[in-house]
């Protein structure tokens, strides 16, 4: 048994305790070949690479082997392998051979897809796996329209935006995108709001400047034309005083309780079935109301008969009336109105949210407007106008901040929300129709 007290000046200790706890592979290296792909990797050189462990015999370079899938019977082709690597820290080294457990990287087969098991063609047989989930949600990704489009973006064009989106589907198996009747616009769907945030935040530190659209949940229809969407199991654990304002959070989205227990360090173990949409934004508003030390994680579980409306936002928007930059003046009368996003010296243009409202409607503000300057002298000096720190959103809090009749702009540089209608009279025009 290894002390920590005894010190050590190599790494034995650890190469020792690897050897003993962690067991060596127990694949027949004499047996037909089965190597499962657990990842894809993409390079614009070689195209797609599968990446898995070989179980059983030996892969080598040139050799003819079968693709089949556990979970798709008819997908059976036979592809050859044109490259082989295995892995050293960071790095691929290209080798000529490799044996049952390492870890290896295949070249040269265009088809190749996370749970596609490459065997010999004399007993093609698949290694079971666990089937990945299908998208659960999904947003529109379109080109950024507004007035300060192209300032702050590298890469702003439909065509920048569709070939960064079709090459994410080189690597994430998971993300679905679909041309929609706009050019300019693509529908992206994935498997949950973190998922795309995730894709949302990587393009945008790349330089690329678009908007995206609210998440909705795709729906399903049963064999009778109901409505179904799809549930999620969330396992909580929370701190035990934090645990009754979780609790009526979460029912307030639809969830419902399955299970509650004690957790060995003090905490409670909660067990919630909810719609995801219901966990739409919820993920910052959990750790707002934890503190940050709940722990939250989600499965996806079924789809179930459609639970019923629920109210994302009961503010309406405080939006900019005209194009210009914030003054003081301007944000001390409108910060009565509601929670202002923005501060002074920012620039805004017409259509632009620069807060929420505390009433249900939407309220119209000139942000922008001055003192006028008169001749007449008080006799007492102007109080200096104090003004609330703004509420700065992040990308998940303005995600799940925005309405279906509002876009989310996104820039390398910042974060806007604005109304998909521009011109106040178009909007109200819209909504009489309605």
């Amino acid at each position: 048994m290894l002390d920590l007290n005894d010190a050590s000046d190599n790494m034995e200790p650890l190469f020792e305790t690897i050897l003993k706890y962690i067991p060596a592979p127990t694949g027949d290296p004499d047996a037909p070949t089965q190597a499962l792909i657990s990842t894809i990797d993409y390079n614009e050189y070689v195209g797609r690479i599968g990446v898995g462990k070989v179980e059983n015999g030996t892969l080598s370079v040139n050799q003819d082997v079968v693709l089949v899938n556990h979970h798709d019977a008819s997908k059976m082709k036979r592809v050859k392998i044109s490259k082989l690597y295995e892995f050293d820290g960071l790095n691929k080294i290209e080798v000529k051979e490799a044996g049952i457990g390492s870890i290896v990287a295949i070249a040269g087969i265009t088809d190749i897809h996370i749970g596609d098991t490459l065997c010999s063609p004399e007993k093609p047989e698949a290694i079971p796996f666990q089937k990945i989930s299908e998208p659960t949600i999904s947003m529109n990704f379109m080109v950024n329209d507004s007035p300060f489009a192209g300032q702050e973006g590298k890469y702003v064009t439909s065509r920048h935006l569709r070939e960064r989106l079709m090459r994410e589907l080189n690597t994430d198996v998971s993300l679905r995108v679909e041309d929609t009747d706009s050019t300019d616009c693509f529908k992206v769907s994935g498997r949950g709001e973190l998922h795309l945030s995730v894709l949302i935040e990587n393009m945008r530190r790349e330089g690329y400047e678009f908007a995206v659209s609210k998440a909705e949940v795709i729906y399903k229809e049963d064999e009778r034309g109901h409505k179904l969407e799809p549930m999620e199991i969330a396992y909580i654990d929370v701190p035990e005083e934090f645990s009754g304002t979780i609790i009526q959070r979460l029912s307030e989205r639809k969830g419902e309780l399955q299970g509650m227990s004690p957790a060995s360090d003090g905490s409670t173990r909660l067990e919630f079935s909810i719609p995801s949409r219901g966990l739409i934004g919820f993920r910052g508003e959990f750790m707002t109301s934890t503190k940050g030390t709940g722990i939250l994680n989600t499965a996806f579980d079924s789809y179930s008969p459609y639970k019923g409306d629920l109210q994302y936002r009961k503010q309406g928007s405080l939006i900019a009336f005209e194009a210009g930059e914030s003054v003081t003046y301007g944000l001390f009368s409108a910060q009565d109105r509601g929670t202002l996003f923005i501060g002074p010296g920012e620039k805004v243009y017409s259509g632009m949210v620069i807060g929420q409202s505390g009433k249900p409607e939407d309220i119209e503000l000139n942000v922008c407007k001055t003192k006028h300057l008169t001749n007449t002298r008080s006799s007492s000096s102007d109080e200096a106008l104090k003004l609330t720190p703004p509420r700065i959103l992040s990308l998940e809090q303005a995600l799940d901040f925005i309405d279906v009749d509002e876009l989310l702009e996104i820039t390398p540089k910042s974060l806007r929300i604005r109304k998909k209608i521009l011109d106040s009279r178009m909007r109200k025009r819209q909504s009489f129709k309605k």
